[in-house]
């Protein structure tokens, strides 16, 4: 509930227990064990906000916030609690509300591209090792040198597969490439496709200042499907991480508000902290250091304060920590340090309080008007103004029916780096064939060359040979002439023939 720039979340023994709207960018933590109340606390902090025209963005595990959509209603429970809050009259009433799906079943769609998203990201999404991070930040440089556009995971996987083919081209600009971390890699986007990562890669890319809208002067609260993305948990930290950085490098810095422009609420932060490099834990907790001069607020629910590293626990000042059970030393470990976060109230231990704290009771200690943090207090959470459940199927199907109507025409789509491949490729093997062509035309005439220059000097060998046997037949010709000339002389003489008979003969025979 908001009032007088506070944002009124529980009571302790009558007296309000605020978040003070100048001090709601510090960031905040909501802890606790399983069904202790922690979704609903997170319901009555957003409505709160959205009261103050404050937007928000909160990813639904269960679909249980889906009720914040629609007014709630008085029962047994409020009953007992209202005057006791200092509301002896609710006023039930909803909060305006986008519904977000990354597999667009259950809200409207958000994709962003490959290249949007970045190498550091996406290796941890598909858990590579430095090598092939390594490999990744390489082609992620020459597809930005080359001007291709990463928008899907099959651009990506084009671009490794163009890369490995001509590795040797790139490897003394860029830095070794091997086919074993480029195969390494593309298995690695086969599982991630398969977990339907490529739903959230591709057009239009969704753009984090929508986020930022209010509606009658409410804040709008995008509320994000996340029950089926949740079984995905690299998919679903890595994608609330990426909302979170594109906030932080979109948003410009506006310094110190009344209230902030946008609360981010982090469900399930464990799962943001888990296998995480060291590299990629400071960048986070540089962004949330960082962000709230962007006006961002970011609420982090998880179920023990171990469960967030200690340099980022410390930047979360507003806080509300719900029951921890300690069966094991490391439950008790984790009870110790929730306490020790707190500023110790001497009516009571904060250990032993922790331990024995009923559904809907919590410490609470925000950020007082100059920063500094309120001694604790054992305090009861109001009950949200807005169902407490979540919607049926058919309302949040009018819902979906709404954002149809109100879908714009879809951009003009960017030509990825697949087809501008696939075109480099299919004019690389033209220019392959013409090569080829080129390659056999000439050997084609050289053969031809060959093949002339072979048959005239057949030729000329065979004419020589005709000549040689022509002289040999004149030389036996005239030696078969003499011979028979000789042979007539010899004939006429011998028969004594008359010397111009003789002559007659011999002419003769020289025919």
């Amino acid at each position: 509930m908001f009032l007088n720039n506070e944002l009124y979340v529980a009571n302790a023994d009558g007296s309000k227990l605020c978040i003070n709207g100048k001090m709601a960018n510090r960031h905040g933590l909501i802890a606790g064990a399983t069904g202790t109340g922690k979704t609903v606390t997170l319901q009555v902090i957003a409505e709160s906000f959205s009261q103050a025209g404050v937007p928000c963005f909160m990813a639904d595990m269960k679909g249980d916030l889906s009720g914040i959509s629609k007014t709630g209603k008085l029962s047994g429970f409020i009953e007992k609690r209202k005057d006791g809050f200092g509301i002896p009259d609710p006023q039930f009433a909803p909060c305006p509300v986008r519904f977000f799906d990354v597999f667009a079943e259950q809200g409207e769609p958000i994709k962003t591209t490959i290249s949007t998203m970045g190498p550091q990201l996406l290796s941890r999404l598909m858990e590579l090792n430095d090598t092939q991070s390594g490999v990744l930040a390489i082609a992620f440089q020459i597809a930005e040198d080359e001007n291709l556009n990463l928008i899907t995971v099959e651009d990506l996987s084009s671009l490794l597969n163009y890369i490995g083919q001509n590795a040797k081209e790139y490897t003394t600009k860029y830095g070794n490439i091997t086919s074993a971390s480029v195969g390494a890699i593309q298995r690695a986007l086969l599982a991630i496709k398969s977990e339907g990562a490529e739903n959230f890669f591709g057009l239009p890319a969704f753009n984090v200042n929508d986020f930022i809208r209010t509606k009658d002067g409410k804040g709008i609260m995008n509320v994000l499907a996340a029950d089926k993305l949740m079984l995905k948990p690299k998919l679903y930290s890595t994608f609330l991480l990426w909302l979170l950085t594109e906030l932080y490098q979109t948003l410009p810095e506006v310094g110190d508000m009344d209230l902030p422009k946008l609360v981010f609420f982090f469900d399930e932060a464990h799962m943001l902290f888990e296998d995480t490099s060291k590299q990629l834990v400071d960048k986070i907790e540089q962004i949330v250091r960082l962000i709230r001069s962007k006006g961002v607020g970011v609420y982090f629910i998880t179920q023990s304060p171990n469960d967030i590293p200690e340099d980022i626990l410390g930047q979360l000042g507003n806080r509300v920590q719900h029951a921890l059970r300690a069966f094991t030393p490391k439950d008790q470990k984790a009870v110790k340090t929730a306490a020790d976060t707190f500023r110790a109230n001497p009516k009571f231990k904060t250990d032993e309080a922790i331990m024995n704290l009923e559904t809907g009771e919590a410490l609470v200690s925000f950020l007082d008007a100059n920063g500094a943090p309120s001694v604790v207090e054992r305090a009861k959470i109001l009950f949200p103004l807005s169902q407490i459940g979540a919607i049926t199927p058919e309302e949040r199907a009018a819902f979906m029916a709404e954002y149809k109507q109100n879908t714009p025409a879809p951009a003009e789509n960017t030509e990825g780096a697949s087809s501008v491949l696939s075109k480099r490729n299919a004019e690389a093997d033209k220019a392959a064939e013409a090569a080829t062509a080129e390659k056999e035309r000439i050997a084609a005439e050289k053969q031809a060359e060959k093949e002339r220059i072979a048959a005239e000097k057949e030729a000329a060998k065979q004419k020589k040979e005709e000549e040689r046997l022509a002289k040999e037949k004149k030389k036996e010709e005239e030696k078969r002439h003499k011979e028979t000339m000789k042979t007539v002389n010899s004939v006429t003489k011998a028969l004594g023939l008359p010397s111009l008979l003789r002559t007659i003969v011999k002419s003769f025979f020289k025919k």
